[in-house]
């Protein structure tokens, strides 16, 4: 009962979080994905289309390199991403989208637009923007633009606001 009438903010963003991967990855399964799980997100949330480099993908995503080293491992296998040299460092390997891979994270994009519409929908519009907007803020000043395993994000500037 402590939480549940003035729920602080890691309970609300666990229940969101857990909610949405609820419902995501039950969609997913409905539209031929049902091998991925919601651990997988840490590569597959944050892979870009040509491809990024697992030590990145840790940084972006909060999570250890071997975790994420794992996570790539078990892609493989599922066929969602392959391994690729970098060119002019031999040993960097970029992790790319598959096919499959591309399939899922666009189905998973269109997902989540469809379910934030719904919440747009349901508080208004500029409400759920500026909701966005502030949330960006919290989370930003929380990590302080680091991920949660400590390392600097790339590519962002704290200082830049």
């Amino acid at each position: 009962m402590r939480r549940q009438d003035d729920p602080d903010l890691g309970v609300l963003s666990g229940r969101t979080l857990f909610s949405l991967q609820r419902e995501l990855f039950a969609k997913l399964a409905e539209q031929g994905h049902p091998d991925v799980r919601p651990r997988h997100g840490a590569v597959l949330a944050y892979l870009d289309e040509e491809g990024s480099r697992a030590t990145d993908l840790a940084a972006w995503s909060g999570r250890h390199k071997q975790v994420v080293g794992t996570l790539v491992d078990e892609l493989v296998e599922l066929g969602y991403v392959e391994r690729r040299p970098v060119p002019g460092d031999r040993r960097a390997k970029l992790i790319v989208p598959t096919a499959k891979g591309r399939d899922h994270i666009a189905k998973s994009d269109a997902i989540l637009a469809e379910l934030e519409s719904g919440h747009a929908r349901a508080v208004g519009e500029e409400a759920y923007a500026e909701f966005k907007r502030v949330y960006r803020l919290v989370a930003e000043h929380q990590t302080g633009g680091r991920a949660a395993s400590g390392d600097p994000i790339p590519g962002h500037d704290p200082d830049e606001r």
